[in-house]
């Protein structure tokens, strides 16, 4: 399996891309954009998408809106995060009230997961 190629979600990815949420915009321009190290937005990853990937780490970091906290949203969560895992990547999760109410929290965890000092 080819785990960054799914043509069935590319378009998909490109569309989630130019329609990135208020929450998903702060983080990429405010924070991933400037690091040193490389970030994707919306890649697909096997038979998902990932909100933002880094391959150097390893790392897949999900911001979650309201559905992601009903019985569905979680299942669902929990499945794909172990998916993700099986191919070694860390999944961070936060909820866009992370992103509105604690954003330099949210900034300094990435930080300690890709092993980059906090400023």
């Amino acid at each position: 399996m080819n785990k960054t190629n799914n043509p069935k979600l590319k378009s998909f990815a490109q569309n989630l891309r130019k329609n990135m949420t208020k929450e998903e915009k702060r983080l990429w321009y405010d924070f991933l954009k400037n690091l040193p190290i490389t970030f994707h937005r919306q890649k697909v990853i096997g038979k998902y998408i990932a909100d933002f990937y880094c391959a150097s780490a390893k790392l897949i970091i999900e911001l979650d809106g309201s559905q992601h906290f009903d019985d569905d949203g979680i299942a669902y969560d929990r499945i794909r995060d172990n998916y993700l895992s099986e191919f070694g990547f860390i999944v961070l999760r936060y909820s866009n009230e992370d992103i509105h109410n604690r954003f330099d929290g949210v900034c300094a965890d990435i930080l300690k997961h890709i092993n980059l000092p906090i400023e």
